[in-house]
């Protein structure tokens, strides 16, 4: 379809539009059946991403989504009838900032009148451990934030992204070259622990678009995407497609720190692998069916045939 400026139409107010999570959810709506105006919030219009959009018919703003800048915000959001909000806690790492910056977008939405607050949340990994894994703050700051809009009574969706296919591509520390050639894939977990992987850039989207469009779902609704997979899996089928010898090794929490490179971070990040294996990346809860979305999502395997794998092993 083609983005509409009909008043007629619903309005989507797309928070971080050149983002992984705000690009496929844009894309999503572009390509639906149904019709939609869409406005694209990003700090800087300039962007390659931003202009291809605009090209496309999309309303871009620029504006800082800080608690310090809350009246362009509110500008920003007037006239929505619905919000999809993203923050990104790896720009500044700070567990605070993500959860105020995700307050204020929640009173913010609420204030306008919005039909419905899509937020993109993670669950607790601190809850069911009894507080043993409350160090990863990017996971309890997103789930605050969710507990946060609950007692608002905005009118919310909770679509999670599940574990990025890409992050797999980014733990250089975990991929190690041995002597014979082959390679090693260490984490802290056990083989057979299990992570819902998603191709965010390709298909977050449909997750976002059920949200609002399945009768299903909707206000009230969470949404939770990927396909499960076990770490083991992942390895193997890295394996078999880039034709390297790979093995999948379950390391000590001390050794798999000292690999991260990052005294800082790697404990937070062993964290976070250990709670996956002891309750679950969603805690325990089903993963959303397929049947409800658009089309059907990229499995691992189909991630790995639309990526240039061998650039993993330079």
């Amino acid at each position: 379809m083609t983005v509409s400026h009909d008043p007629a139409n619903p309005l989507v107010v797309v928070v971080g539009i050149t983002g992984l999570q705000g690009g496929s959810v844009t894309r999503a709506l572009i390509n639906s059946d149904k019709t939609y105006r869409i406005r694209g919030l990003t700090r800087d219009a300039s962007k390659p991403a931003a202009q291809t959009f605009a090209a496309q018919g999309v309303q871009i703003v620029s504006v800082s989504l800080t608690t310090d800048n809350v009246v362009n915000v509110r500008k920003a959001f007037e006239g929505a009838d619905i919000v999809f909000a993203v923050t990104n806690f790896n720009e500044h790492m700070d567990k605070q900032r993500e959860i105020d910056e995700g307050k204020m977008m929640v009173t913010t939405a609420k204030d306008v009148g919005v039909k419905l607050f899509i937020w993109s949340a993670l669950e607790s990994l601190s809850a069911p451990s009894g507080g043993k894994y409350s160090s990863v703050g990017f996971f309890e700051a997103k789930h605050e934030i969710t507990e946060y809009a609950k007692s608002s009574k905005i009118p919310l969706a909770v679509v999670p992204a599940g574990y990025y296919a890409s992050n797999v591509f980014e733990a250089s520390y975990a991929l190690k070259k041995q002597a014979d050639g082959s390679y090693v894939f260490g984490l802290p977990v056990p083989a057979s622990t299990q992570v819902p992987v998603i191709d965010v850039a390709h298909d977050y989207g449909l997750y976002v678009r059920a949200a609002i469009e399945n009768p299903a779902l909707g206000v009230g609704s969470e949404v939770r995407s990927g396909t499960l997979i076990s770490f083991g899996e992942i390895v193997a089928q890295l394996s078999k497609v880039s034709g390297k010898k790979i093995t999948y090794v379950e390391m000590d929490r001390e050794t798999f720190i000292e690999a991260t490179g990052m005294p800082k971070y790697g404990p937070m990040l062993s964290d976070m692998f250990e709670a996956f294996a002891a309750h679950g990346y969603y805690g325990g809860k089903e993963i959303t069916s397929e049947t409800l979305l658009a089309r059907k999502p990229r499995s691992w395997a189909d991630f790995l045939d639309a990526t240039q794998v061998q650039n993993f092993f330079v």
